[in-house]
């Protein structure tokens, strides 16, 4: 596909510069590197074509979020439809590519909505403005009315999959904490969300003190530290059904910090006795667990590689918290920073090419990613306190916590893409923090 280039963006390499992309007179798209600096592509999405009476309204809806979506990522530019020459009236009608040309649309999206009952139906097409040409064969999506915006999100994840080359995230959920009350005295709580900060749900009570969910590779299974007995438990909590269960129980000690295997039969988690605190495994149906580092040293935020072979965790074993990696069944680590500073909370992406971490350095807090070697380190963001990095699905943006300063500091998410431009605020009805993204949805 021509629009294939912008994936470019998206890459690792794209590190010192990033990509701006244009298109000579009479051929595709390219890209020049430039200052940083990214022109995004112009597209065109009108309201989708009502089908059926009463439908105006959702065609109008889904437009929005499909737009919003794209717009996003930074990459796209949405073109207002006051500068339309052209109206999408019929769905089977010819496009006007002169029209889209003369507003300097790049790609157009073209829909129709058929809504019956409660019933909803959602067809749609791509096109390379420029070339004259569909890009693929036009999809369609069916569902509830209640789920219209989840349409929406898989729309705009083919959209964006056809001009990348990657893989979308918009159809997907995160879990995280969200807060309330004053800093001295919290509540926290479990919540899950669309990806952009819709259709918030509470899974756990208002009264729970709750900590560092993490999604199960399939998205259907949350882990989570409680201390609803007063200590620190770990739990796994169904996502359909809201049922949880205690999974460690061990008196005398404390554990936290869980996060499942790929498989999602296994897990990993500290265990802290007085001063010393070591990692472990768990398997969840036996109960059965493995001791897997064994030193004087806090070792902790334990996550693996996405074949599930390795993995990647913090240690002060040097004398300052640092970030190492070892096989998945415990042995010999390898320590993988040394910039200047702390590094803590590291997660491996799910591509397998970088690990995302918190960094505390000269009193600022940075979100920064690393090769697995440990190699090109670059820090993304910068404020009083930014910690807990989670990967969209595709590997390609970030989501994190940020604390504003003050004794009534309030925690909200945001996100960020690797190259570490487009930094967005997620809104969220109260305050969030821990955040953990889940997989696409099926």
């Amino acid at each position: 596909m021509m629009y294939r280039v912008l994936c470019t963006l998206l890459a690792v390499g794209a590190i010192t510069f990033a990509p701006t992309l244009t298109r000579a007179q009479s051929g595709p798209l390219r890209i020049e590197i430039t200052e940083g600096v990214i022109e995004p592509l112009p597209i065109a999405v009108p309201d989708l074509v009502a089908e059926t009476a009463g439908s105006a309204e959702m065609g109008a809806q889904l437009a929005r979020v499909i737009a919003a979506d794209l717009t996003g990522t930074g990459l796209f530019r949405e073109l207002p439809g006051s500068a339309f020459i052209s109206q999408i009236g019929d769905f089977g009608a010819p496009v006007q590519y002169a029209d889209w040309k003369a507003i300097n649309a790049q790609a157009l999206v073209t829909g129709a909505v058929n809504v019956s009952g409660n019933q909803i139906n959602v067809k749609f097409r791509l096109y390379d403005v420029f070339s004259g040409a569909e890009l693929g064969e036009g999809l369609q999506f069916s569902g509830t009315v209640d789920g219209w915006r989840r349409i929406a999100h898989k729309v705009a994840d083919v959209v964006y999959s056809r001009i990348t080359g990657e893989g979308g995230y918009f159809d997907s959920r995160v879990v995280y904490v969200s807060e309330t009350g004053p800093k001295d005295n919290r509540r926290k709580r479990l919540a899950v969300m669309d990806y952009d900060g819709a259709n918030v749900q509470y899974l756990t009570g208002s009264e729970d003190i709750v900590l560092a969910p993490r999604f199960s590779k399939t998205g259907d299974r949350v882990l989570y530290t409680s201390y609803e007995t007063g200590f620190p438990r770990i739990y796994v909590l169904d996502v359909g059904s809201v049922q949880q269960r205690v999974l460690e129980n061990n008196v005398g000690t404390m554990s936290f910090a869980p996060r499942f295997a790929p498989d999602g039969q296994t897990l990993v988690y500290s265990v802290s006795q007085g001063s010393n605190t070591d990692i472990y495994s768990m398997n969840i149906n036996s109960g059965a667990t493995t001791r897997l580092t064994n030193t004087p040293a806090i070792e902790t935020a334990p996550s693996f590689s996405p074949d599930g072979g390795r993995i990647v965790f913090e240690s002060d074993r040097s004398g300052s918290q640092q970030l190492y990696v070892m096989p998945a069944g415990g042995g010999e680590a390898t320590r993988i920073s040394f910039g200047e500073g702390r590094y803590g909370t590291p997660v491996w992406s799910p591509r397998g090419d970088l690990i995302a971490f918190t960094k505390q350095s000269k009193g600022r807090f940075h979100v920064g990613v690393m090769r697995i070697d440990g190699s090109e380190e670059r820090l993304l963001t910068a404020s009083f306190l930014d910690e807990g990095p989670t990967w969209s699905p595709n590997g390609r943006v970030i989501m994190f916590a940020r604390e504003t300063q003050g004794a009534d500091g309030r925690s909200t998410l945001y996100s960020v893409d690797i190259t570490g431009r487009n930094l967005r605020a997620v809104r969220t009805p109260e305050g969030g923090s821990d955040p953990s993204w889940g997989p696409l949805q099926p």
